[in-house]
């Protein structure tokens, strides 16, 4: 297996990671610059979840506590970080910009963004080689130092690749006043690991031949972006401990353990392979918005937090324009063993009536749209029974956008199954969460999926529902993406209404 003939043969792939420094600390700046030039940082509940430079240099580390970066640096000055809304505008004209530049721009998270610029690359090196590439020279540094060769054509890319980073974050700087770091490689798998080696307002270039040094230079699996903590705890009982270790496992009982697809691809990663395309991301498929806290105990409680979160997503739904028709609740129950991993959710279709009304009051839809997540909310916790909750998340999805008639179809609840399914599905998700911002989508990516169970209605319960004289649903209309309990509890001209729209 020979990585310096593969890794060439992907060489003609130029891939751009831009990586914003300090990215809420620097919106803050921006929109107060009295701050500029004092230690700053941003504040969520008890964390300080970045911080400017200055207080960097004063001892202040993203992600720690407010009460330990106060002993480090007693002048640090914090700014309440929890409405996301100034962060997400930015976030969205800075991918705007870059794709000004160039259409193949995928967003990680608020503060990156990856661009392909092979096509603009093939353009100036065909103009360089009408016109003789005398005077070509990189911009930034350059990983290892390597010496570069220009008569090597996948070197001369990568070089031109660092000439146009540089405008790339020229024109952030020019247009939006926010700094960045940025890599250069051909694949997007390198070009992330290699941005953020000289920090910040810098940028690197990764040629084929440093790609091992740069590899090998993780001292943890999970630095490999794409393995996430779920994953990395399984490699590591297998004695998986760093990308060497995962370099040389034997393939087929690493697909055993893991199966087929997830070990081929994370085999590859250690590698410095990576095949994936720069997805433009487009508008957002969802909206959601989420409140991490210490205790929740209480129905009441939840309900609040619920009432806190809605107002905002209903606003920003409003300013997309689309209509949601899916609704999700994720909570997280403490756990002193999995604190930061276990998540479970369900969801369920936003009913036809509360669809016509978003973009209007957002009063109108709000009371029905908490009566229904709390409807979610007890299918997942007996509140008979003491509980711990540690985080609340409301998202909206399957956004459409206005239907050109009055009344819009409802066909999109009722999914068709092959092979039909007689039980419902209830869905538990198990989120594998990454640490370090944007990982998430960036796993996603990688094709990592929660883990689904289904629990068919017994049949006491069908009985139950039978003697309540509430509509069982036809075996061809049994969707995949419904809570058929909540399903159960809509009202009775709701249901008919979804059931009359698919038979």
């Amino acid at each position: 297996h020979s990585k310096p003939v593969a890794a060439r043969s992907a060489a003609c792939r130029v891939i751009v990671h831009v990586d914003l420094d300090c990215f809420y600390a620097q919106v803050e700046m921006i929109r107060n610059p009295e701050l500029r030039d004092k230690p700053l940082g941003v504040q969520q509940k008890y964390l300080v979840v970045t911080c400017n430079y200055e207080a960097r240099k004063l001892g202040v580390k993203k992600l720690m506590s407010v009460k330990e970066a106060k002993e480090k640096c007693a002048q640090l000055i914090l700014v309440n970080g929890e409405d996301l809304t100034p962060y997400r505008e930015m976030s969205y004209k800075v991918t705007e910009l870059l794709g000004e530049f160039c259409p193949l721009v995928e967003r990680l998270g608020f503060d990156e963004n990856f661009v392909d610029i092979t096509e603009i690359v093939e353009k100036r090196l065909n103009q360089l080689q009408q016109s003789g590439c005398s005077g070509v020279s990189v911009s930034g540094h350059v990983y290892n130092n390597q010496a570069i060769d220009l008569r090597d054509t996948t070197h001369l890319r990568l070089v031109i690749g660092s000439q146009i980073a540089e405008e790339f974050r020229e024109a952030i700087y020019a247009r939006l006043g926010l700094t960045g770091c940025a890599g250069v490689a051909f694949n997007k798998l390198l070009s992330k690991l290699v941005s953020g080696t000289f920090k910040p307002n810098q940028q690197t270039v990764l040629l084929p031949e440093s790609c091992p040094d740069l590899i090998h230079s993780l001292d943890r699996i999970q630095k490999l972006p794409g393995i996430g903590s779920k994953t990395t705890k399984r490699l590591e009982t297998l004695g998986v401990k760093n990308v060497c270790d995962l370099q040389v496992f034997p393939s087929a009982v690493l697909e055993k353990e893991l199966g087929v697809s997830v070990a081929q691809r994370i085999q590859k990663l250690s590698y410095g392979e990576d095949e994936s395309p720069v997805t433009p991301s487009g508008p957002p498929q969802s909206f959601s918005d989420e409140d991490s806290f210490k205790k929740c105990s209480s129905e009441v409680e939840v309900k609040e937090k619920i009432e806190e979160l809605l107002p905002n997503l209903l606003d920003r739904i409003y300013k997309d324009g689309r209509q949601p028709h899916t609704v999700r609740l994720t909570i997280r129950q403490f756990s002193s063993t999995e604190k930061w991993i276990n998540r479970e959710s369900r969801q369920c279709p936003i009913p036809p009536h509360l669809i016509q009304k978003f973009g209007k009051e957002s009063s109108d839809v709000l009371s029905p749209l908490v009566d229904i997540l709390m409807k979610l909310f007890r299918k997942m916790i007996d509140v008979a029974q003491p509980f711990h909750l540690t985080l609340v998340s409301v998202c909206f999805s399957n956004l459409k956008d206005l239907p050109s008639s009055k009344k819009g179809s409802i066909g999109f609840y009722l999914k068709p199954m092959s092979p039909p399914s007689r039980s419902g599905k209830r869905v538990r998700e198990v989120e594998d969460v990454s640490e370090g911002e944007g990982s998430a989508s960036w796993n996603q990516n990688c094709n990592r999926t929660g883990t689904t169970k289904t629990r068919k209605l017994s049949e006491e319960q069908k009985s139950n529902i039978k003697q309540a004289g509430i509509p069982d649903l036809p075996i061809y209309l049994s969707p995949g993406d419904i809570d058929q309990e909540v399903f159960r509890e809509l009202p009775e001209d709701i249901q008919k209404e979804i059931l009359s729209g698919k038979t």
